[in-house]
C-alpha cells in the first residue's frame, strides 16, 4: 500500500521549511509520495488575509516542480468552505483506497487539535505525523498509537514573517524557493501586507 502525506496549509506563500519538510517525510519518515493540498478557507484564519487559492496553488506548483514524489492535491478546492481535514481525508481514501493517508502537521497544530472538527476521529482513522516547531514542544511517549513525532528539521521560518518582511520592501528570498520568488516579483504579490 502506498504511503503518502497529505500536507495541508494555507502556503501563503509556501516556503523553504514546508520544503524541507516534506523532503524529511520522503526519507526519514518512510512515506512514498507527499501530496500538498491548499486550504481555500482555515477556519482558525481570516480568509481576507489570504492570496487567492489559484495564486497560491501556481506557487507550490512552482515550488514542487522538480520532485516527481510532490504532488499538488485539489481535493480541499472541490469541498465546501470552511475547509475540514476530516472531510478532505475521507474524499482521499474513498477515491485513492489502496493509498495510506498520513496527516503532517507541525507542533503548533498538535497542540490545538482537540479544537480541530472531528479530531477524534482522525485520530482513530488516519496516521498522524506530526513535525516540531519551535516552542511547541511534544511529549512522544503520551502520544496516541496512530501518531508519531517525526525528527523533521525545526524550521523557524513562517510565511507571515515573509510576507511582512516583502511588504516593508525587505528582502525574502532566502526563505523562498526561486521560482517562488520570480512568481512573486512578476506578479507584484504581497506588497501591501
Amino acid at each position: 500500500m502506498k504511503k503518502v502525506g497529505f500536507f495541508s496549509g494555507s502556503f501563503n506563500p509556501i516556503h523553504n521549511g514546508h520544503i524541507a519538510i516534506a523532503k524529511y517525510m520522503l526519507g526519514a519518515g518512510g512515506l512514498d509520495e507527499v501530496w500538498f493540498s491548499v486550504t481555500p478557507q482555515n477556519p482558525v484564519k481570516r480568509e481576507c488575509d489570504l492570496l487567492n487559492d489559484g495564486k497560491r496553488q501556481a506557487m507550490v506548483k512552482l515550488a514542487i516542480a522538480d520532485n516527481n514524489r510532490f504532488r499538488l492535491c485539489d481535493v480541499e478546492q472541490h469541498l465546501p468552505r470552511p475547509s475540514y481535514t476530516i472531510t478532505a481525508l475521507q474524499r482521499l481514501e474513498r477515491e485513492y483506497p489502496d493509498t495510506e493517508f498520513h496527516l503532517l502537521i507541525g507542533s503548533d497544530n498538535w497542540a490545538i487539535f482537540p479544537r480541530w472538527k472531528e479530531s477524534g476521529k482522525i485520530i482513530a482513522d488516519y496516521r498522524i505525523d506530526i513535525y516540531p516547531r519551535p516552542g511547541y514542544p511534544v511529549d512522544a511517549a503520551a502520544l496516541p498509537p496512530s501518531v508519531r513525532l517525526t525528527d523533521a528539521p525545526m524550521t523557524d521560518i513562517s510565511s507571515t514573517a515573509i510576507r511582512a518582511h516583502i511588504a516593508a520592501g525587505k528582502p525574502a528570498e532566502q526563505w523562498i524557493p526561486r521560482p517562488v520568488r520570480r512568481y512573486i516579483m512578476e506578479n507584484d504579490l504581497y506588497k501591501n501586507g
